[in-house]
């Protein structure tokens, strides 16, 4: 061979080199990325490089491999151009496309809070009554709503974590309600793995009521492993319970307000003064922090708290010490 000639081949093949490497940049570049749903919701928060962004996006199965975004963004120069914000992304959208997402930024965003110790009915009213989401779910059954988010034979209450969700406005439900639900199993699994030992709790749903009740008795961050430590210590002596919360939940739209001894006798699935041991479902949503409480109550004897009026409980291991509590907070007498 020639020198020309091989000269001759060396050119075609660096062109053909060269096409190939664009057919493959064009592909990498404009080929729909295969979402693990849709819509997909992920959050950029301050200061994340754009390096972590892509990591993070291989590592949810959005980007099949990180360096390919990293690549592209480095070429172009928008590297460090990259908005921090929430982002919800659909079936279609290319890695071009995803890019020039993040380097724009959701101009239009709103939000959702959740607040602890609410119920899902109330998730469902502000969702529906602030009009920034797509309705397709918030009118379905309980039942057909999970199914949608992919937890068919789940119950809807207790099931979506308390916190401030920020999304573009427009976005659909499922994908708002998706990213509360995934939240509280996510937080709830890792504090089940690190649970304190002795629990008188067989699951992750049942520390999930119980922490739904610690919620609802107290607002106080002090009192909530104390009130989780006086139902762990009734649970393990086979007393019932007897908290009004649930009695309360279980009354539904009949509660008025106030609660009777009527309605502490009448038996219902809620009523912890004539049922043993924890209702069937969470009566609310539960923050970190009664989670927390639950997972790893305060190691006492008391069986029996009041409030004293302040916030604050008296906490009792006797019942006579607690009706003394009772009399002094609730009655207002001292002996």
């Amino acid at each position: 061979m020639t020198l020309a000639r091989a000269a001759r081949y060396l050119a075609v093949a660096i062109l053909l080199g060269a096409i190939g490497a664009a057919g493959l940049a064009w592909w990498t570049l404009e080929r729909p990325l295969a979402l693990p749903q849709s819509p997909f919701e992920f959050d950029v928060r301050p200061g994340m490089p754009l390096s972590a962004v892509a990591h993070e996006l291989q590592a949810a199965n959005v980007l099949p491999q990180s360096w390919a975004m990293i690549a592209l963004a480095r070429f172009r120069g928008v590297d460090r151009a990259i908005k921090a914000g929430s982002y919800e992304i659909e079936t279609g959208i290319t890695l071009r496309q995803l890019l020039a997402r993040l380097t724009q930024g959701d101009a239009t965003q709103t939000s959702l809070a959740i607040i602890e110790g609410s119920t899902f009915a109330q998730v469902r009213r502000a969702l529906r009554d602030g009009g920034q989401v797509r309705n397709t779910v918030l009118d379905l059954p309980d039942a057909e709503l999970m199914a949608r988010l992919g937890a068919p034979g789940q119950g809807a209450e207790g099931r979506f974590f308390p916190d401030t969700y920020f999304f573009a406005a427009g976005s659909n439900d499922v994908a708002v309600l998706r990213r509360a639900h995934d939240a509280m199993t996510s937080r709830l699994a890792t504090a089940w793995d690190k649970r304190a030992d002795g629990l008188p709790l067989k699951s992750p749903d049942e520390a999930l009521i119980l922490a739904s009740i610690v919620e609802k008795e107290t607002g106080r961050p002090a009192d909530r492993p104390l009130v989780a430590s006086v139902f762990i210590n009734r649970l393990k002596q086979g007393m019932r319970l007897q908290t009004d919360p649930t009695v309360i939940y279980g009354l539904g739209a009949r509660y008025d307000g106030n609660l009777h001894r009527r309605d502490l006798d009448a038996d219902t699935p809620y009523n912890t003064y004539t049922r043993e041991g924890l209702p069937p479902t969470p009566i609310a949503l539960p923050g970190k922090a009664a989670v927390e409480a639950v997972m790893h109550p305060e190691p006492t004897d008391a069986l029996y708290f009041v409030a004293r009026g302040d916030g604050t409980h008296e906490f009792s291991a006797t019942l006579d010490a607690h009706n003394r509590a009772v009399e002094r907070y609730q009655l207002h007498r001292n002996r």
